[in-house]
C-alpha cells in the first residue's frame, strides 16, 4: 500500500511541476493591412518535455516545427505562421505530444555548411556536410575553412553568408524568382544555373558592414571582432518554416582594459520573409560597452533615414573583382534598430552607414532587410524601396497578439 501511494504521490508532484497542455491559441492582427506568414510562437518550458506537435486551423492540419535553441535536447518552441487580414482573428488548434517525432512538412527555408570536397570537381556540388565549426582565436585563415565561406542560409525571398572569420559579415545573393536555390547553387552558381534563371552574389562588402554585421566601437570607427579565444558557426534548424543560425565568438576582447565577452549573434530567417531577425546575446551585462552597425555604402547610393533607427540605401556596384564575367548589381538595403539601443547615428563614409549602439542588459535585437534590382517579385527604384521600408516599419510595430486558451 505504501508503495502505491509513493507512486501516486510522485505522479501529482510530476503533474503539479508542469501547466496543462494548450489546447488552442488566439491570434489577433491589430493592423488594418493584412499580414502574411506571421511568426506564432509558442514556449514550451512549462510543459515538459514535448516530442511532437500538431497544429490545425478549422479541422485543417497546417505546419509547424518544434526548435531546441539550447541545443540540450529537449524542444524549447513551437512555431507555426499565420496568414490574417486587416483585424482579423483566428483560433487554432495546438495538440503537444510527448512521446512521438516532429510531423515532416515542406521546408520553405533553407541552410546550409559545408566542407569542400576534393574529388568534387562542380563548385556547385560539394557535399562535405558540417553542423557546427570552431576555429581558434590564431587560425590563420577561417574565411577559407568553409566552402561559400561561412554558414548560409535563405527564405524563398532572400538568400544570406556570413563570413567565418573577424568581419562576420553578411553577404547577400540575389534572385529573379521566388524560390529557395542555395542547394542547388552553393552561392556559386554556374553558367547553366545563370541560364536557367537563378540568382546570385550581388554585393561587394569588403570590410564593411555588409548587411548589418555586428562589430565593435572604438569611439571613431567600428572595430572586428577581434581578438577572439575562439570563433563557432552552428546550425541550431533547418526550418521548415525558419532557419536558426548562431556565430558563437568566445572570449571577445570588445574594448581594451575591459573583461572580454562571450557573444551569441542567432540570425533567424522566416520562410516567406525577406527580413532577417539578429539577436545579440552576451554573457554579462554590457553597460558601458560600445558597439556598432550599420550597412554598407554601396558606391553612388542614395541614403534613406527616419533618425529613429530605421536606414537604408539604393545603389549599384561590382559585386566582385571580376568585371568580365559579372555585371554591376543594383540593390536596396536596410537596418531597423529599436530607438532604446541607439547611442547616435554617424554620418555616412565610403564605407558605411553606421550606428553605436549599446545596452545595459545582456541583450539586444535588430532586423536586417534587402532587395535586387533583379527580381519579379521586388523593387526596382529608391523610391519603391524606401516607400516600402517604411510601411515595413509601421507594420512591424503593430505585431499579432498571441493568446493560449487551454
Amino acid at each position: 500500500m505504501k508503495r502505491i501511494l509513493s507512486l501516486v504521490t510522485f505522479a501529482l508532484v510530476v503533474s503539479a511541476l508542469y501547466a496543462k497542455l494548450p489546447s488552442r491559441v488566439k491570434v489577433t492582427n491589430p493592423s488594418k493591412a493584412a499580414k502574411v506568414d506571421q511568426p506564432v510562437i509558442i514556449p514550451l518550458k512549462e510543459y515538459g518535455d514535448i516530442r511532437s506537435a500538431l497544429v490545425t486551423f478549422n479541422g485543417q492540419e497546417i505546419p509547424c516545427q518544434l526548435d531546441d535553441l539550447n541545443q540540450d535536447e529537449i524542444f524549447d518552441e513551437l512555431c507555426f505562421l499565420a496568414d490574417l487580414k486587416g483585424k482579423e482573428t483566428k483560433e487554432y488548434k495546438i495538440q503537444l505530444f510527448t512521446e512521438g517525432e516532429p510531423r515532416k512538412y515542406t521546408s520553405r527555408v533553407f541552410t546550409e555548411m559545408l566542407i569542400r570536397n576534393d574529388k568534387v570537381k562542380e563548385k556547385n556540388k560539394h557535399n562535405n556536410f558540417l553542423e557546427s565549426i570552431t576555429a581558434r582565436g590564431d587560425c590563420a585563415n577561417s574565411y577559407n575553412i568553409q566552402h561559400h565561406h561561412g554558414v548560409d542560409f535563405e527564405s524563398e525571398l532572400n538568400g544570406i553568408r556570413i563570413y567565418f572569420d573577424k568581419r562576420q559579415t553578411l553577404d547577400l545573393y540575389g534572385k529573379f524568382h521566388k524560390r529557395l536555390e542555395l542547394e542547388a547553387t552553393q552561392f556559386y552558381t554556374q553558367p547553366e544555373q545563370k541560364a536557367e534563371g537563378y540568382g546570385d552574389d550581388v554585393l561587394w562588402v569588403g570590410n564593411t558592414f555588409g548587411l548589418g554585421a555586428f562589430r565593435g566601437w572604438n569611439g571613431k570607427e567600428p572595430t572586428m571582432i577581434d581578438p577572439v579565444r575562439s570563433r563557432t558557426q552552428r546550425i541550431i534548424s533547418y526550418g521548415p518554416l525558419r532557419t536558426v543560425v548562431e556565430v558563437f565568438d568566445r572570449g571577445w576582447q570588445a574594448e581594451t582594459g575591459k573583461p572580454a565577452l562571450n557573444m551569441t549573434l542567432r540570425y533567424i530567417q522566416y520562410a516567406g520573409h525577406r527580413d532577417t531577425d539578429v539577436e545579440v546575446y552576451f554573457n554579462r551585462p554590457v553597460a558601458g560597452y560600445q558597439f556598432s552597425t550599420g550597412i554598407i555604402n554601396v558606391k553612388g547610393s542614395v541614403e534613406f533615414s527616419d533618425k529613429q533607427g530605421l536606414r537604408a540605401c539604393w545603389g549599384t556596384d561590382w559585386p566582385a573583382g571580376d568585371t568580365i564575367n559579372w555585371k554591376r548589381e543594383t540593390v536596396g538595403l536596410g537596418i531597423c534598430i529599436p530607438q532604446r539601443y541607439i547611442k547616435s547615428e554617424e554620418p555616412a563614409n565610403k564605407d558605411n552607414y553606421a550606428f553605436v549602439v549599446g545596452t545595459d542588459t545582456d541583450r539586444m535585437k535588430y532586423k536586417v532587410i534587402y532587395c535586387s534590382d533583379n527580381e519579379d517579385f521586388g523593387y526596382h527604384s529608391a523610391k519603391e524601396w524606401f516607400d516600402f521600408l517604411k510601411e515595413w516599419k509601421r507594420e512591424e510595430e503593430k505585431q499579432i497578439a498571441i493568446s493560449i486558451l487551454e
